[in-house]
């Protein structure tokens, strides 16, 4: 099995919803980003974001459809928005730690393994992505 959609199950399974952990990680670290929130006082934007985050590491991991299509264009998108491309580059990592968190003693070093070879991929496509947009 795919041992990164296996932690995703498994945080779904532990906690339901990872969103509000996310986001309050997200926020600890980029505390400017908070702003670009305002408006979504019940989560809604924040947990849809998160899902098309999951549905993209998901299909990253495998077959590869959409993902490589859709991360440029939402970095750019969220550029517009305000968000530096360095950020935007965060947050894939900052998913993995927080489910990491969630798994404690359940995440594996084969997990870990199977999301840093996952988030090396997504850092050289916005690399990519960079170096072209420069």
């Amino acid at each position: 099995m795919n041992l990164v959609l296996e932690s995703l199950e498994k945080v779904a399974e532990r906690i339901g919803d990872p969103t509000p952990l996310v986001y309050q990680r997200l926020f600890a670290r980029h505390p400017e980003m908070q702003v670009l929130f305002v408006r979504d006082s019940n989560d809604l934007v924040k947990g849809e974001m998160l899902a098309q985050v999951i549905e993209c590491l998901v299909d990253f991991t495998g077959d590869r459809r959409y993902a490589a299509n859709m991360i440029p264009s939402e970095l750019r998108n969220h550029e517009n928005l305000g968000v530096p491309p360095a950020v935007f580059a965060t947050f894939f990592g900052t998913v993995m730690e927080t489910f990491r968190e969630v798994l404690g003693d359940e995440w594996t070093p084969e997990m870990d393994n199977a999301w840093r070879h996952l988030l090396a991929g997504l850092d050289n496509l916005i690399g990519e992505l960079a170096a072209a947009h420069a």
